[in-house]
């Protein structure tokens, strides 16, 4: 017995060893399977998270973009669609044949269904931060058209994850931004954004004053902005001029922007002058408004002249001439010599202009010559001239008076001619100013559009597609034709703003008539040189304004607006000259 119990107690402590060393090596695994995955976590924390690539469904990417800047999941702006007002329910058809079904017997105890002309939320959701978005279609979140963010600050922060979202959504048109709080920064950040939106047009940003007012970055030369809203943004005369500027200069023109709104602002005449200045070389703006604001008659006196006419100043004096040098050679600006055949035709003028110091004497004496026979030349001209009765001497070229003889003159050339003639006979500013409008002329219609003929065309084969001639290309204000006035070159004003809201300003009787006389000299230009793209003011808004309802002008001013109103249609007349009577 006492060995089968001692051969028992063996037994047990043996086993209790072999547990002993499973529980041991078990442990052992744990902690070292413990060791490394904190390894592995820690070599994850030290590691850079791999860039996000937007997939152009703005709610996935927004989110995982703000996820990854930090923000917690109850701080991220929910991405809701905008609220619509409910359609109105269609008419009843009189043809039905039981337009009113018979009604059922509603019990009183049940609840009354929620109405459907609004919606009910929580509490305070109304003032929690979102972006609200409208889309094609609801069910398909890459159709993205327009972003509404209203009522909360855009940091930093947020900028930078609308630069990595914005850009990817390709059916974007609209943003609108309303009381974000911008800073000089975020604005010109956001400015830098619109421009890689491929359909992106259409832009508003209001009641966001800012001190630094640099909202001329929104009107670059790389803008795509077609439509800009900036009310309430407490723009003054420092803003205005710097959008002014980038309207237009001499030599620099914004080419998208078609609607602007700077309503509701604190800029006065200074800052009027600076717009009207932007509009000098401008054919592109449309619709402006610049209601609500400080405008007084001295600057509704600069509306008028800008849609009058003006003179030009200095600066643009030469850069139209650089304009017509360059419309009249094209190869000057480009630096390049001249081809070979001029060269050759030109019998009076060397190849190369050298200093009279270096010039050989076989060179002296073929001017000697070349001079001589020019004398000869002068001398016969002028005795042509005096039996004529012309004082000034035109050298033509021999071979090309041949050539156009034989080919018998055209009416441009007549043109060409009178005008010549006139300068030859009179010599006045104004002559040489109608013969350098004719150079104009003729170089715009020359640049429209060359249509080139083939053999094929001739033949009655098929033709080559050619342009379609409503389309008219947008025209430099400088070369217009221009006339002389006391020394001073003077342009037909912008024609091509058809909305022009003043409403809500100081303009009183002074104003009142020079934007009167404007919209007259607009119609009589009309009459005589009608422009298929140039069709003048259609619509000016005055209303508000320290004017008597009873002002001559002012009742002018509407008589002449509403004649101009695209959807006006006078009333129709009887054959006895009366007018019809609507009424039976």
């Amino acid at each position: 017995m006492s060995e089968a119990g001692d051969a028992k107690g063996v037994f047990a402590s043996a086993a209790k060893k072999v547990k002993m060393g499973k529980r041991v090596e078990k442990a052992l695994k744990e902690k070292a399977a413990a060791s490394s995955s904190q390894e592995a976590t820690e070599e994850d924390a030290n590691k850079a998270p791999e860039p996000y690539t937007c997939i152009g469904h703005f709610d996935a990417d927004f989110t995982e973009l703000c996820r990854r800047a930090g923000l917690p999941p109850t701080e991220i702006p929910p991405v809701v669609l905008r609220a619509k007002r409910p359609g109105t329910p269609p008419p009843p058809d009189p043809k039905a044949k039981d337009p009113t079904p018979p009604e059922e017997p509603v019990d009183v105890a049940e609840e009354e269904p929620k109405p459907k002309t609004y919606v009910t939320k929580e509490k305070y959701s109304y003032f929690k931060p979102n972006i609200q978005v409208e889309m094609e279609h609801e069910e398909k979140p890459a159709t993205v058209t327009e972003i509404y963010i209203r009522g909360w600050k855009i940091d930093d922060m947020m900028v930078d994850i609308f630069r990595n979202c914005f850009p990817t959504i390709e059916k974007l048109n609209t943003i609108n931004l309303w009381n974000v709080g911008l800073t000089d920064k975020t604005l010109r950040d956001l400015a830098a954004i619109f421009p890689q939106c491929p359909n992106l047009k259409n832009v508003s940003i209001e009641g966001n004053p800012i001190a630094e007012e640099p909202w001329a970055c929104l009107i670059g030369d790389d803008s795509l902005i077609v439509n800009l809203s900036l009310r309430h943004n407490e723009i003054t005369d420092r803003g205005a001029s710097g959008i002014g500027a980038a309207l237009s200069t001499v030599t620099t023109c914004n080419k998208n922007l078609i609607s602007l709104n700077l309503s509701h602002n604190k800029f006065s005449d200074v800052g009027a002058e600076a717009v009207v200045k932007g509009l000098r070389m401008n054919r592109v703006l449309l619709c402006l408004s610049l209601a609500s604001n400080k405008i007084t008659d001295k600057g509704a006196v600069k509306f008028g002249e800008l849609l009058s006419r003006f003179p030009l100043t200095h600066e643009e004096v030469v850069e139209r001439r650089k304009l017509l040098s360059d419309k009249g050679s094209p190869d000057r600006g480009t630096g390049k010599s001249p081809p070979p055949s001029r060269r050759a035709e030109s019998k009076d003028r060397p190849g190369s202009v050298r200093s009279g110091s270096h010039l050989d004497k076989g060179d002296k004496k073929r001017d000697k010559s070349s001079k001589k026979k020019d004398n000869k030349h002068e001398k016969k001209n002028e005795k042509e001239d005096a039996g004529k009765g012309n004082k000034t001497v035109v050298m033509m070229d021999s071979k090309k008076d041949k050539d156009e003889g034989a080919k018998g003159g055209t009416k441009k050339d007549d043109k060409w001619k009178k005008g010549a003639k006139a300068v030859m006979a009179g010599g006045s500013r104004s002559s040489i100013v109608g013969l350098t409008s004719l150079v104009a002329e003729t170089v715009n219609k020359t640049t429209k559009g060359k249509k080139t003929t083939s053999s094929k065309d001739k033949k009655g084969g098929a033709a080559p597609e050619s342009e379609s001639p409503d389309m008219v290309e947008a025209i430099n204000p400088l070369l217009d034709s221009v006339e002389s006035i006391d020394g001073q070159l003077w342009i037909p004003g912008n024609r091509s703003i058809i909305n022009l809201n003043l409403s809500r300003n100081e303009i009183g009787e002074a104003g009142l008539k020079s934007l009167l006389l404007a919209l007259q000299y607009q119609i009589t230009l009309a009459n005589l040189a009608p422009h298929p793209a140039l069709k003048g003011l259609m619509r000016l808004s005055l209303g508000r304004n320290p004017i008597r309802a009873d002002s001559e002008a002012y009742q002018k001013l509407q008589d002449l607006l509403l004649t101009r109103d695209p959807f006006y249609k006078p009333q129709a007349k009887s054959p006895d000259g009366e007018v019809q009577s609507l009424v039976g």
